[in-house]
């Protein structure tokens, strides 16, 4: 079984997940979960939560497994799209989970998709995430790319995707 990084992710003292509560529950380079209970930091207008959260945890979990995948060839990896369909709405209160697998992955490119369930163990939103590997070497927005998962960083260290 592949090494779990969960702990560690949840360590971060700052950041996305943190801000929105996100627990990390595992984080392998095949799979990722999380969990998250909706909260009045989640909702939108209409009192439902926003689908910029479904957005962001599918992106998050992608991200984190193509990481896992990529560091070990000396590699970084950034998104370039995300594609994320809201099936159902949900509102405070609620326990959510989400699960994240890789459908592709090759020396450039990473494809992820990711489901987000309720508590009940309904869908309530889906997504695909396509994401750049990048060189070590390779600067992100001009400075070296640093993250919470590369082995210089402390487990406080940020990532940014």
């Amino acid at each position: 079984m592949a090494k779990d990084f969960s702990a560690r992710l949840n360590e971060m003292p700052e950041g996305w997940l943190q801000a929105m509560g996100v627990t990390i529950t595992l984080a392998t380079k095949d799979e990722v979960r999380a969990e998250l209970i909706t909260g009045a930091e989640h909702m939108q207008g209409y009192g439902i939560v926003h689908g910029g959260v479904h957005c962001g945890l599918i992106e998050s979990l992608a991200s984190i497994g193509a990481a896992l995948f990529a560091l070990p060839r000396g590699q970084h990896v950034v998104g370039l799209d995300n594609n994320t369909s809201f099936i159902r709405a949900v509102r405070a209160g609620v326990k959510l989970r989400a699960v994240a697998t890789p459908i592709s992955r090759g020396r450039r490119t990473q494809v992820w998709e990711a489901r987000v369930i309720d508590e009940d163990d309904r869908v309530v939103a889906t997504g695909r995430v396509r994401l750049l590997c990048l060189e070590a070497e390779q600067a992100l927005a001009g400075e070296q790319v640093k993250g919470v998962l590369h082995p210089e960083q402390t487990p406080g260290s940020q990532s940014h995707s």
